[in-house]
């Protein structure tokens, strides 16, 4: 699995979270994603990496801006790892 963190500006409500959330949606396979206008910022979980170039293709022309893009490997951890977590 892949995170990929989208710093995005120009959300500035629940309803522009979930623009975002569709448009992510409609352009890469994801297993989740979730965007916050006080963050700033998009958390894309997908089994592809997905690279910036196509971020910007479908972020920039809906009226945000993409601000910056970290995609990197997402550790899976299993439900005895977070409750015995040291």
């Amino acid at each position: 699995m892949y995170r990929s963190v989208i710093k995005i500006d120009g959300m500035m409500c629940g309803m522009c979270e979930s623009h975002i959330n569709d448009v992510i949606r409609r352009n890469f396979k994801v297993k989740k994603v979730s965007s916050s206008h006080v963050k700033k910022q998009s958390i894309v979980i997908s089994e592809e990496p997905i690279s910036e170039e196509d971020v910007h293709k479908v972020i920039d022309p809906t009226g945000y801006k993409v601000l910056g893009f970290e995609c990197g490997v997402e550790e899976k951890k299993s439900l005895f790892a977070k409750i015995f977590k040291k």
